[in-house]
């Protein structure tokens, strides 16, 4: 019999590989916990000492049942897609299978079945199958139950910027979006009317969000302009109404990614002011922008009053 250790993959080892290497059925579960492995799911174990964290339970899952493939909330993880809280369950993981398949939830899983899973809308991404960056977002904002939900995915796949503390280019065009749309499917139509919102050049949810909640006010800013400060250097406020020079910072280490990151922010705010365009600065943190938007938009409409 081969060793366990040797008959793993990833960090993953399914009780059919063992058992076809000669291991008995009957002795395995109990030599498995007596080896430090931990139990991924029925039929999968991760290695000893190994993290059984979303992706390694996507691998297993993906090595039980080859049809399925990541999509949605567990695609934009893997593409690095922002969403809302509360659009998903971290611990739940998304799957994109074939009809028929098998059962659509247990486990912490969630399967959606489709006719329309073509070559073309997969990718592999970070050692897993996944929907390709253009299906996802179609696919996240045919599901949305909000435009800022669908807006939010919109702009991230469409700009770059940094997630999880990494900075990528964007994923995706905005043609491609429309082409994914176009398909009549559940949800496009209003998705369809979602996607004309979207803007590639806003930074992170809640700038998204302060966007879309300031358009309902009538109040429509340039979205991260490029300006210079006294000295020359590039500097892009969130936000700007030129005529009044006043500009708007969304701020919030939440969504900047980490404290440093934050601190940065707050020393930008020093430099905004001695831009020549810029006469005042507004700053709202996150919170305000998702949980009192009328206050922020109110204060926005003061300011440009004066």
């Amino acid at each position: 019999m081969y060793e366990l250790a040797i008959l793993a993959r990833g960090g993953v080892l399914l009780t059919v590989w063992a058992v076809a290497a000669g291991w008995p059925p009957g002795r395995l579960a109990g030599r498995l916990r007596r080896d430090g492995w931990q139990r991924i799911c029925r039929g999968a174990w991760a290695a000893p000492g190994r993290e059984v964290d979303w992706r390694l339970r996507a691998t297993a899952l993906q090595f039980l049942r080859p049809e399925l493939v990541c999509s949605h909330t567990t695609a934009a993880r893997l593409h690095r897609i922002d969403v809302l809280d509360g659009q998903s369950t971290p611990e739940r993981l998304h799957f994109t299978a074939p009809r028929p398949a098998g059962p659509a939830r247990g486990d912490g899983i969630r399967i959606h079945t489709t006719a329309f899973l073509t070559d073309r809308d997969r990718a592999l991404r970070r050692g897993l199958r996944t929907t390709t960056p253009a299906r996802t977002v179609g696919d996240l904002i045919r599901a949305s139950a909000t435009r800022e939900q669908a807006v939010v995915v919109a702009d991230s796949a469409l700009g770059r910027r940094a997630v999880d503390g990494v900075r990528r280019e964007a994923l995706v065009r905005y043609e491609e979006l429309v082409a994914e749309l176009a398909a009549p499917r559940r949800g496009a139509a209003r998705a369809r009317t979602w996607l004309p919102l979207a803007e590639p050049a806003s930074g992170s949810p809640a700038e998204t969000v302060a966007r879309l909640r300031m358009g309902d006010a009538g109040l429509v800013p340039e979205c991260q302009p490029v300006l210079h400060t006294a000295d020359g250097r590039p500097l892009r406020p969130d936000f700007l109404f030129r005529t009044a020079g006043l500009a708007v910072e969304v701020e919030g280490y939440a969504f900047h990614g980490t404290r440093r990151a934050h601190e940065r922010d707050v020393a930008r705010f020093n430099a905004l002011q001695s831009c020549p365009e810029v006469r005042r600065v507004l700053r709202f943190t996150a919170r305000e922008v998702f949980h009192r938007p009328d206050r922020m938009t109110a204060t926005i409409r003061a300011a440009l009053e004066l």
